[in-house]
């Protein structure tokens, strides 16, 4: 049996038994660089997905922004090229909509019609769960607008379909969050920010997770149940960071810096699962993946872990992918695309650990056994 909710130019559809997923095996099949749909039935209706420039899709490309991708050599691995995209490839919700079965989530700036049928990517380069986060790339969209902007679409759906019918298609979906990277790196390490005269990095973490739950409860009240919450990686080891150290090795500085706000994280969610009723958030240990990663770069099939495979200056980092700059050959080896972003390579392998993982890299479930509930 399909379960559906039509509206004009939006359908939320579900397979009926979704409670019989096995779980995966991490198989490759269907998980390409294509912009095509994903294979096999839809664990879920549709995906919602709000964050920064790591898993932005081309939200950023009309912006008056600094931040941008949709030029070459970015997308030169992506089927059709560049999409706005911050990377060689596919992002990590690529990934996870195609082990879902579900197609490439169109972004909101450019989705309308049809291409609405299975979610609605909301993620902004620069942006941040503090408004005012990534000023310095001018144009960008901060957590609390992409939530408006899902209210926009949510309203033009109810319009059309009693508030009823669609809660109980917005329940079923998944809604993924990855924020907090840009608070850090284009905020508190900013020289022109005032922040870190202002907060020692417990405060920090503790201001940025207080507004936080804030707005991911803005999103549960929108009729939201399904989240992932994807944590911050190993930040003191990207090119960027690397290129301002004389010794090019990770800044354990920053790498301390960003650790509370992941444990604060988790402390939210296990309040949140608690206190919000139907609510089920999960934690995506993505600094646990990163380490893993570092440390065993070699059995994973990298050579690389220290440079952008696109980029300019010391470690690649200093200045990012330029237009029309030639990137190296051998992608598939680094680990990071340019000075802040990985590569499919590394999207596509956190993607798999993150939807089929254990308890050590996603909690309290994994995402396939998020999706079968």
């Amino acid at each position: 049996m399909v379960v559906m909710v039509v509206v004009p130019g939006l359908v939320l559809g579900q397979e009926g038994g979704g409670g019989d997923y096995d779980g995966g095996n991490g198989d490759d099949s269907g998980v390409g660089a294509e912009a095509g749909g994903g294979g096999g039935r839809e664990m879920v209706p549709a995906m919602f997905i709000f964050g920064d420039s790591l898993i932005d899709n081309g939200n950023n490309n009309n912006l008056p922004s600094l931040a941008k991708a949709n030029y070459l050599p970015y997308g030169i691995d992506f089927n059709g090229g560049p999409t706005g995209r911050f990377s060689n490839g596919l992002t990590m919700v690529d990934t996870i909509a195609q082990l879902l079965g579900l197609p490439l989530i169109p972004a909101y700036s450019e989705a309308s019609g049809d291409q609405l049928l299975h979610g609605v990517n909301y993620a902004s380069a620069a942006a941040g769960i503090l408004d005012i986060t990534g000023r310095n790339f001018v144009g960008r969209i901060p957590f609390a607008q992409q939530i408006k902007n899902f209210q926009n679409t949510l309203d033009q759906v109810t319009e059309n379909l009693g508030a009823d019918d669609v809660s109980k298609a917005i329940a079923r979906c998944l809604f993924f969050v990855g924020m907090g990277s840009n608070d850090y790196l284009n905020n508190y390490l900013m020289p022109n920010y005032a922040t870190r005269n202002q907060y020692n990095g417990q405060q920090f973490a503790q201001l940025l997770v207080q507004e936080y739950q804030q707005q991911l409860t803005s999103l549960y009240n929108l009729g939201a149940r399904k989240f992932v919450l994807a944590g911050l990686g190993r930040m003191g080891c990207i090119p960027s960071i690397l290129a301002q150290s004389a010794v090019g090795r990770c800044s354990e500085e920053v790498n301390q810096l960003v650790m509370p706000f992941n444990a604060n994280v988790k402390t939210m969610i296990n309040n949140l699962n608690t206190n919000l009723p139907g609510a089920r958030f999960i934690f995506i240990d993505i600094a646990h993946m990163f380490e893993d990663l570092l440390t065993n770069y070699r059995s994973y099939g990298f050579s690389v872990i220290d440079r952008g495979c696109c980029g300019i200056g010391r470690n690649r980092g200093q200045i990012t992918c330029l237009p029309m700059q030639t990137p190296c050959p051998n992608r598939d080896q680094y680990v990071f695309w340019d000075a802040f972003h990985p590569t499919e390579a590394v999207n596509v392998m956190f993607a798999r650990k993150a939807f089929n993982g254990d308890l050590s890299i996603v909690s309290p479930m994994n995402i396939a056994q998020l999706a079968s509930l």
